[in-house]
């Protein structure tokens, strides 16, 4: 099944898309959109491009499990999301994601200006990837 994933941003929004034997999450790129309506739009519609079948968007948890009002706007882009298509919207859980993809991105010699323009689409690679690996094993 081809998945789509979403880390949800304030100025950025980084989108991954695994292949249809989901194996390997792979970064599509950075939508840079302010307003949640126009952006809930450019989700379904690189959705619909890209043939997937489900849409996982990152939930933001703060590291004792609780959800602060960053999870409630990404809960609320999710919403949007599931009103404009009929394609499944799941939420799964992003901590640390971020700073995982400014590691792997260290690791990899990328810095400044090229960083900025990738490291969400590489948060929502990891998202993704742990999400992918989760059905592996939990899902049959």
């Amino acid at each position: 099944m081809v998945i789509m994933s979403v880390d949800y941003g304030d100025k950025r929004t980084g989108i991954a898309i695994c292949d249809k034997l989901e194996m390997l999450a792979s970064p599509v790129g950075v939508l840079t959109e302010w307003n949640p309506e126009t952006l809930a739009d450019k989700i379904v519609n690189l959705a619909i491009d890209k043939k997937a079948e489900t849409i996982v968007i990152g939930l933001p948890k703060n590291m004792d499990g609780s959800q602060g009002f960053r999870a409630d706007a990404c809960k609320e882009l999710g919403e949007l999301v599931k009103a404009r298509t009929r394609i499944p919207v799941e939420f799964w859980d992003e901590r640390l994601t971020t700073v995982s993809a400014h590691k792997i991105l260290s690791e990899n010699n990328v810095r400044g200006k090229k960083r900025k323009a990738v490291v969400d689409s590489v948060a929502a690679e990891i998202i993704l990837q742990d999400y992918i690996d989760w059905r592996k094993f939990n899902v049959k």
